[in-house]
């Protein structure tokens, strides 16, 4: 709907003003508030300058060109220049008609597919998953699953820290502690691994002896001798165990490429950074000056990518990966998922990559950046001892919450269900609750936890949304009434307020999803499916559906259906499950 407005209104641009107007953006969006319409073009206040003309005159050329009269109500022009837009019901129960028929729900794919990276999660190898890797594992795969929606060619990465010298440290004193574990598989299990990592690291902190043994790790590693390798490959094995059952737990795929991946291009990086003649040495370390950044003296800040013990760092890893994305992946779009706390950093890297000459004109590098996930007091999320919060405690927390608050619904209600059904409603029901909690959040800023509010029946919540969906199977089962079988050719009537309201909304799904897709931002398809699910529940209240006439009955089963089909795709994408009962 919203591009061929666009499509409609830039012709009348350039019929009313010249060829010039061509690629001018029309500005069409979605009407503010219902009153103005269902769409507004607001391209008229911005050209009065350029044209010496008055807004409302803009305006008023620009409809005696549009094309809308087959679909739309008679243009009105608003205020100093805003045109407001009202589609005809009936062309909206036409489009209703073809979207419930269709499996995307009129969603299309791109014409022109992507390859695009996303790098998000990216744990540490030897630490177990906590509260901090919520956001990274959650945003990043709700991003992926939308551009892979769209048609776009998607490889999700997880650049897991699985290299430097913690692993120096951490087999040096697993060598004194407990040798098994370099040589055996599942020697320990990775609660006891993050606990000797701990103690290796204060040891490291006190023992000037043990840091040299460490050191000499760390050179064991890098000169790839086998016992060291080894003694690291079980390591990692053990911690990529651990974060596969998050993984499934959450339904996440990725493919694993660590930090130690591109060690064999690091000394590349140099190189090249050499021959575009942007690297300087200063004090020993290699490195490249910054545009735009400066200490707090006011000198210019340097990046650093060759420390002056030869030893790299993540900057260089992050331009090694660049080059390696976009030459052998072929990444025309590559976004990287982690918390605003990194985004200087990044700035950074893409800034010497420019430089360095490893980033065409045709491929884009983002950054996704993220805030903190907040206690309810707006303190950071610990445990009582004031350790950070395991993700797989926090979990199942959560899904033991929503099996209380589910059992305590069926006794009020009276209900006997099987053990089965209990826990998969309860599984379900946590799991959605947590992701559906921090992605309807804007992202960009901190949010505070709260189990409460999180998996409450009423609201933006996971499960007002579900029990929406559930409210459209309970119409079939009561019905029983085959929602996939309903007669095609029967026409949507859109008689009642509630009707023509529910039914505008769903043809905005089209529109959500694109700018989902490129402003990187999930929580607009969040807010749609929380208004969606609103707008359903009063048409649900206002308009009878197995009680009317048999022709009111079907528009309005078809209007159900469509709703729970937007809402069973929308939370999909944000890697949340539907159920048929709750």
């Amino acid at each position: 709907m919203i591009e061929k407005l666009r499509n409609i209104f830039t012709t009348a641009l350039v019929n009313a003003f010249g060829e010039e107007f061509a690629n001018i953006d029309p500005l069409v969006v979605p009407a503010s508030n219902p009153k103005f319409g269902d769409y507004q073009c607001n391209i008229a206040l911005p050209l009065a300058k350029s044209l010496q003309q008055k807004p409302r005159a803009i305006a008023e050329n620009i409809v005696n060109h549009a094309q809308t009269q087959d679909f739309c109500l008679p243009l009105e022009i608003a205020g100093p220049g805003f045109i407001n837009i009202t589609i005809k019901p009936e062309y909206i129960a036409e489009k209703i008609k073809l979207n419930q028929q269709d499996e995307r729900l009129g969603v299309e794919k791109v014409s022109e597919k992507q390859k695009v990276i996303v790098d998000f999660s990216s744990p540490n190898i030897a630490k177990e998953m906590h509260v901090g890797h919520l956001r990274s594992t959650i945003i990043g795969d709700s991003i992926a699953r939308v551009l892979e929606f769209r048609g776009h060619d998607v490889l999700r990465l997880n650049h897991v820290g699985d290299w430097g010298t913690q692993f120096g440290m951490l087999i040096a004193y697993l060598r004194l502690e407990k040798p098994e574990v370099l040589t055996t598989a599942n020697a320990v299990d990775i609660g006891d691994l993050v606990t000797l990592y701990k103690q290796a690291k204060i040891k490291f902190d006190n023992d000037t002896e043990f840091q040299e043994t460490a050191r000499q790790e760390v050179v064991k590693l890098q000169n790839k001798d086998a016992e060291s390798i080894k003694a690291w490959q079980l390591l990692c094995e053990q911690s990529r165990k651990e974060f596969e059952i998050i993984y499934r737990l959450l339904d996440i795929k990725l493919i694993e490429r660590g930090e130690s991946f591109y060690n064999p291009f690091l000394p590349d990086v140099i190189k090249d950074l050499e021959t575009t003649n942007i690297l300087t040495e200063d004090q020993g370390a290699k490195c490249v000056f910054l545009d735009g950044f400066v200490n707090k003296e006011g000198n210019p800040l340097p990046l650093i990518v060759q420390k002056s013990d030869g030893g790299y760092n993540y900057a260089t890893t992050d331009l090694a990966a660049i080059k390696y994305r976009i030459k052998e992946d072929e990444a025309e779009r590559i976004i990287y998922v982690t918390d605003a706390g990194q985004a200087n950093h990044f700035a950074q890297v893409f800034q010497v990559a420019k430089k360095a000459n490893f980033v065409p004109d045709n491929v884009e590098l983002v950054h996704v950046p993220f805030g903190l996930v907040l206690a309810e007091d707006g303190k950071k999320i610990k445990t009582r001892s004031g350790e950070t919060i395991k993700l797989k405690d926090l979990l199942k927390e959560a899904v033991n919450r929503a099996k209380q608050d589910l059992e305590n619904r069926l006794t009020t209600e009276g209900r006997n269900e099987e053990e089965d059904f209990i826990n998969e409603v309860s599984q379900i029901v946590g799991l959605s609750a947590v992701k559906y909690a921090d992605l309807s959040q804007n992202r960009t800023t901190d949010y505070r936890f709260s189990y409460d509010k999180m998996l409450a029946l009423q609201g933006n919540t996971a499960p007002y949304l579900l029990y929406a969906y559930v409210r459209v199977q309970g119409i079939s089962r009561k019905g029983n009434i085959d929602l996939d079988k309903l007669e095609s050719n029967q026409d949507i009537l859109l008689t009642e307020e509630t009707e023509l309201v529910l039914a505008k909304h769903l043809l905005q799904l089209d529109y959500i999803i694109k700018e989902v897709e490129k402003d990187l931002l999930p929580n607009r398809l969040c807010l749609y499916l929380f208004e969606l699910s609103q707008k359903f529940n009063q048409f649900y209240d206002q308009c009878p559906i197995l009680q009317a006439e048999e022709e009111v009955k079907l528009s309005r089963l078809i209007l159900a259906d469509l709703t729970a089909k937007t809402i069973k795709l929308g939370l999909s994408l944000l890697g949340i499950s539907v159920l048929e009962r709750m």
